[in-house]
């Protein structure tokens, strides 16, 4: 299909506006964020306005140096990490691997870590924040399981099993630490890297970290491989995902956007799909297979 040159001035509450842009024959790379996982149970960052629910994430620089909030972190992902290993997929997950068993997406980049694209049988999918399921040692490089690990953490701290907590994003928990909390948290044993004794951290990206150069540059090649570029579920507010917008616009790519909310990239989309990201990712591909 040809590309456009300008915006379309669209701005709809259904679907219908994206198969303007959308046909059987069009190859979409499609990009994915929280809002896609919600309905899964997994929480996310950001409201509707695109500002901080919550206080921002750990960084990678602090997850490393600082003892103290490591502890924190790996108690409160204990308590997070088997409601989180447990979700399952939704609709948004199932419409997306319909579309690519159609052969409309033609390529997809998730800013999740939860692997529930592949779990709904998605097969094209590049993990542009790494998945949680796996910690790896920063000095070998020594992969294992994230159920390993928490097998681990829990036999060498067992009082992790009696804490109990909200569920918040990406695997994390809000615990509260009591002063009798603070005291086992002092105390408490990290298991190492069962070669080396090195430090693990989960294979993801975190905040305030650059996505590897390698994944970003493939993820580009195969955006710019497609005719659309569709965007799910993702406010855009992290530059990791915007960039792709970015690049897409400077080529005159046209973009989609279906999200129940505002996104860094409004005012560059020639449509923007308020609404349920299932229902309307659903509805797409219904429209397509059945014109």
């Amino acid at each position: 299909m040809n590309r456009l040159e300008t915006r379309l001035p669209v701005v709809a509450d259904n679907i219908a506006a994206a198969l303007n842009v959308i046909t059987p024959g069009t190859k979409v790379f499609a990009l994915t964020g929280a809002g896609c996982s919600t309905a899964s149970g997994l929480g996310d960052y950001r409201d509707k306005d695109g500002a901080w629910k919550r206080k921002q994430p750990i960084t990678g620089q602090v997850f490393r140096h600082d003892t103290a909030t490591r502890h924190r972190y790996w108690a409160r992902s204990a308590v997070g990490w088997p409601a989180f290993s447990a979700a399952t997929p939704n609709l948004a997950h199932t419409a997306l691997a319909k579309l690519e068993h159609m052969g409309v997406v033609d390529h997809l980049v998730t800013q999740n870590v939860d692997g529930l694209h592949q779990a709904a049988g998605h097969q094209s999918v590049i993990d542009l924040h790494g998945v949680l399921a796996s910690v790896s040692c920063v000095e070998c490089n020594h992969t294992e399981s994230r159920d390993a690990f928490q097998l681990r953490l829990i036999e060498h701290n067992s009082w992790l099993s009696g804490l109990s907590a909200d569920f918040a994003p990406d695997g994390d928990a809000d615990l509260e630490t009591d002063a009798s909390l603070q005291h086992k948290l002092q105390h408490m044993h990290i298991p190492a890297c069962s070669l080396c004794k090195g430090l693990l951290k989960p294979d993801v990206v975190f905040f305030g970290e650059n996505v590897p150069k390698q994944r970003v540059e493939l993820a580009m090649e195969r955006l710019r491989e497609a005719d659309v570029l569709l965007v799910a579920g993702s406010s855009l507010m992290v530059f990791s995902g915007f960039r792709f917008c970015r690049d897409a616009q400077q080529r005159g790519q046209p973009i989609v956007i279906l999200n129940n909310g505002k996104t860094r990239a409004d005012e560059i989309a020639q449509i923007k799909i308020m609404g349920d990201c299932g229902a309307q990712l659903n509805q797409l591909a219904a429209r397509l297979q059945h014109g």
